[in-house]
């Protein structure tokens, strides 16, 4: 997922019946601080990324789940008299390390596990949740793969496919579009390539491809090959030191200026690296400080260290108020944590978020955004958002 998750860039359709009402219903996750009896404690589980490639990630994360229990539990750090007690655990990106936390965690009677910032993770954590009857919440891992995955598993970040959806808004009715996918060889920019190809080629448009070595340091011949091919859209998918050097090259050749160009906006660290082709740049988003001015929004500023939201604090603070509406909801049991949030509808920082119930997608805005400024100074810019619906994925069948 992304310029790893949403640097990697992409060009990019229910709630239960009345019956599941309690699960259903519109409310504030702050109504859930009210539940529970038992004093003992609830232990959650946090696997994620404290260090390695994805820190920053991990970083943002975990502030963002902190912020978010506060919210939800209106600062008590309780559901009733049950305190919600985290242990913190390190996978470095990596599934081994994050698969054996998660075990010790649950042989230790943890039944709820979150977490999972990179994609792999959390494809390897799903299958130990439904082996051992717990929850979990998958957080900034962005693969398709995780929804559906099984009944114990949800997520509290967004999928690929929403990604896919948000780039493709930029060019509206594909039909007949002619759409280039400039990435770098290997399976970063294969999977790129076939998101791109099932998404807006399956809505109609000619999707072709440039791709580069990975070690490639002259990007002029690509950039010739671009504008030969004229597309109505160039969605670029790169990951990587060269970055800086790509857009440069792809903004002194024209591409920029000839066709809408279309990447993913990363966290604020790396918008310096688009340079002055930066405001030429059409940007899908996850999100950024501003793009939305909800309550929990404004709440999680007032606790974010710094006071500016980026990327993933969103997927941490979603995952707090999950994590305390099913405890509020199921106490110990898992099943019930389960019911509680299947077909949930609850306003998170981003705005109205949905749990679909049947294969558990994370149904939330998405942006298009610009960047303007220069230097190290840059400031991102809603030109639209889309709701959860305009970007829902297809419904996945629950795999077990």
């Amino acid at each position: 997922m992304t310029i790893r998750h949403t640097r990697r860039v992409f060009l990019s359709a229910a709630t239960m019946m009345a019956a599941a009402m309690a699960a259903t219903a519109c409310g504030s996750p702050q109504d859930t601080a009210s539940g529970g009896g038992d004093a003992a404690p609830v232990k959650v589980g946090l696997v994620y990324s404290q260090s390695g490639p994805l820190a920053s990630y991990g970083k943002q994360y975990i502030e963002g789940f902190k912020a978010g229990l506060d919210y939800a539990t209106k600062g008590t750090g309780k559901v009733g008299d049950r305190k919600i007690e985290l242990t913190e655990t390190d996978d470095a990106g990596d599934p081994a390390k994050a698969v054996s936390a998660a075990k010790d965690l649950i042989g230790k009677g943890t039944k709820i596990i979150a977490g999972s910032t990179a994609s792999g993770v959390a494809l390897q954590v799903a299958p130990i949740a439904a082996q051992n009857k717990v929850l979990f919440i998958s957080g900034p891992a962005a693969t398709d793969a995780v929804t559906g995955a099984n009944k114990y598993t949800f997520r509290s970040g967004r999928q690929s496919y929403q990604d896919v959806v948000t780039a493709k808004s930029f060019i509206g009715d594909a039909t007949g579009k002619k759409v280039v996918v400039f990435a770098q060889d290997g399976a970063f920019g294969d999977a790129n390539e076939a998101a791109v190809k099932a998404v807006i080629g399956g809505a109609g448009a000619t999707v072709s491809s440039v791709r580069a070595p990975a070690s490639a340091t002259e990007f002029t011949p690509f950039a010739s090959q671009i504008k030969a091919a004229k597309p109505d859209l160039l969605f670029v998918a790169w990951a990587g030191t060269t970055a800086p050097a790509m857009w440069q090259t792809l903004d002194q050749q024209g591409v920029l200026a000839s066709t809408t160009v279309v990447t993913g906006l990363d966290i604020r660290a790396s918008w310096p690296t688009f340079g002055a082709a930066g405001s030429k740049i059409s940007f899908l988003s996850h999100y950024f400080d501003g793009a939305s001015d909800t309550e929990a929004a404004k709440a999680a500023k007032a606790k974010i260290p710094g006071g500016t939201l980026d990327l993933f604090h969103p997927d941490g603070f979603t995952a707090a108020q999950m994590v305390v509406r099913a405890v509020q909801e199921g106490g110990d049991d898992v099943d019930k944590m389960i019911k509680a949030l299947e077909g949930w509808q609850f306003d998170s920082i981003k705005g109205q978020m949905t749990i679909r119930a049947e294969d558990h997608a994370l149904l939330q805005p998405m942006y298009q955004a610009k960047l303007s400024g220069s230097g190290t100074e840059y400031t991102a810019t809603a030109q639209k958002t889309l709701t959860g619906d305009e970007t829902a994925p297809p419904v996945t069948q629950m795999k077990g």
